[in-house]
């Protein structure tokens, strides 16, 4: 009688016993080395087995040490932005500060917003002119935050001459009790922005720089 070996599999996992009662077999079994040719004992393909459970493990362990460093890293980062954006009192003045951190602190090399539902006496700003009915129904729809290559035309103006050069983007919501404008990030790099990074520091981001900004009103 022939037996499958889900059904020897299932007979050892039911009787543990079996390898108490037949050791000496046991130690005479040698089975291939999984990361080789050779034959070995069962006893030592257990070690190799363990051994490579135990390096996935550290592999896992050094990357979520990785997440924490650099969560760390941004989170000093916001808290100095955080700072800067509360030290000013004139909103021409936080919105250079804005984009001098984002350029000097954050290493994102271009950045453009445009600003609306602002009562400010700084409407002579760029960041004032006007935008269309597309860019604030942008803004309105994106519950969290956009990364990736495609931006519309309209948006691509902003940078200037800088948008032929530019291959990510990021388009963050500016809200405080009702939207009042899009923050939108660039770079010439296409994988700075993709669509599969996370997304929670940018709305962090967009929260505290919407509500710095809704305060100068």
């Amino acid at each position: 009688m022939k037996f499958g070996s889900e059904e020897v599999a299932q007979y050892l996992r039911e009787n543990p016993q079996f390898f108490d009662e037949y050791a000496d077999m046991l130690a005479d079994i040698f089975v291939s080395h999984p990361h080789g040719g050779r034959a070995i004992s069962i006893s030592e393909r257990q070690i190799v087995t363990l051994r490579d459970k135990n390096q996935i493990l550290q592999d896992k362990l050094r990357e979520l040490i990785k997440f924490g460093e650099e969560n760390d890293i941004i989170g000093e980062k916001m808290h100095r932005l955080a700072i800067v954006l509360l030290t000013f009192t004139h909103l021409g003045n936080l919105l250079h500060g804005l984009y001098f951190n984002l350029r000097e602190d954050f290493a994102v090399p271009h950045a453009a917003l445009r600003l609306w539902n602002v009562p400010s006496a700084g409407t002579e700003l760029p960041e004032f002119a006007p935008a269309s009915a597309d860019i604030h129904a942008i803004a309105e729809s994106l519950l969290h935050p956009y990364c990736g290559p495609h931006v519309v035309d309209e948006i691509k103006q902003w940078f200037g001459e800088d948008a032929v050069h530019l291959r990510s983007f990021a388009m963050v919501p500016l809200r405080a009790e009702q939207t009042i404008g899009l923050l939108v990030l660039a770079s010439e790099d296409p994988q700075r922005f993709y669509p599969e990074m996370g997304t929670l520091h940018l709305k962090r981001l967009g929260d505290l720089v919407g509500t710095a900004i809704a305060r100068m009103g």
